[in-house]
């Protein structure tokens, strides 16, 4: 497709935080992309968000940037706890809706999403952006043409130690706050595009003040494999990924939800992959969408909704367990 014929799509944003400001900076390398509108509870907020990114429009509701009708697609960036609300909002207006993992709170709000834009024949992608980065699709190519044999055992960790502060978003339970929710499914997510979904999980956490957890180690058991993932606030790990098949070893390196290399030892010899990334990360998953718009599917095939209902039936496997104990 030449560039004079190439459609422009038209985002918004809600909830405008630091990821809301990554993805703008990457929609704007995006040549088939325009952040049209932004939406914040504070006026000022928007205004000088907007201001940044050169938005044409700010809006202080985000009903009201759910009802400009030149809006092709929406992007939920707001925390956790809204992501449900918000991405109905979009759903309910007929606009395409890109929503930041984790897609709702729990199976139940995750399904009823699905159903809701299904309902209304709206396109619905959970923004998982691991799944489009180039390193991920070499990895899942090999692993699905049987180069490197069945897995046996895979490795995942992602921790970072922030300042604890009760009132922010990772430890505030009214926020969705904790390690599994913001980190853990990133390992829990490589685990299932890897493996699929497990016959048992075993659990070691440890919890705050609030009562979200800060130390999240998961043990999944499959018929002829097991993964060992962990997620932590409490301090600072490789985040990377380490498979072991029947006849490699693979390393995907620091930070293996957005990675750019790939290290294979296999037969007696090591090859190393470097596949960058564009912009921050982000542009693969806007060119995903715009993809799968301009086909007209209501989901992504790289990404499908059933994949992400997986994803919220893990998570909500491992919460149960936490509060069961």
């Amino acid at each position: 497709m030449t560039g004079a014929h190439l459609k422009t799509y038209r985002w918004g944003i809600i909830g405008l935080g630091k990821i809301a400001h990554k993805m703008a900076h990457d929609l704007a390398l995006v040549p088939s992309a325009k952040l049209l509108a932004v939406a914040s509870r504070s006026m000022a907020k928007a205004v000088a968000f907007a201001e940044e990114h050169e938005a044409e429009k700010a809006y202080d509701s985000y009903e009201a940037l759910c009802a400009d009708p030149e809006l092709d697609i929406i992007y939920i960036a707001t925390p956790h706890s809204f992501h449900f609300e918000h991405a109905s909002l979009g759903i309910e207006a007929g606009i395409a809706v890109l929503v930041e993992k984790p897609m709702g709170l729990n199976l139940q709000q995750s399904e009823a999403l699905v159903a809701k834009a299904q309902a209304q024949h709206t396109f619905l992608m959970e923004g998982i952006w691991t799944r489009f980065i180039p390193i991920t699709e070499r990895y899942l190519d090999s692993l699905n043409r049987g180069e490197w044999g069945e897995i046996t055992k895979l490795k995942a960790d992602f921790g970072f130690k922030p300042a604890f502060d009760p009132q922010k978003r990772l430890f505030n339970p009214q926020l969705g706050g904790g390690s599994l929710l913001d980190i853990g499914i990133y390992p829990l997510y490589w685990a299932l595009i890897s493996l699929g979904m497990p016959n048992r999980i075993d659990l070691d956490y440890r919890l705050a003040e609030t009562g979200v957890d800060v130390y999240c180690k998961m043990h999944l058991q499959y018929s002829v494999a097991e993964a060992e993932l962990l997620s932590s606030f409490e301090e600072n790990t490789p985040t990377e990924a380490r498979i072991s098949t029947e006849k490699a070893e693979i390393k995907i390196h620091s930070r293996f939800h957005h990675s750019a290399k790939m290290s294979i030892e296999q037969a007696g010899s090591q090859e190393t992959i470097e596949l960058p990334f564009k912009g921050l990360g982000y542009v693969h998953e806007i060119e995903e969408v715009h993809r799968c718009l301009s086909l007209g599917l209501k989901e992504s095939p790289k990404l499908p909704l059933k994949t992400s209902l997986q994803l919220a039936e893990l998570l909500e496997k491992v919460a149960s367990q936490m509060k069961a104990s």
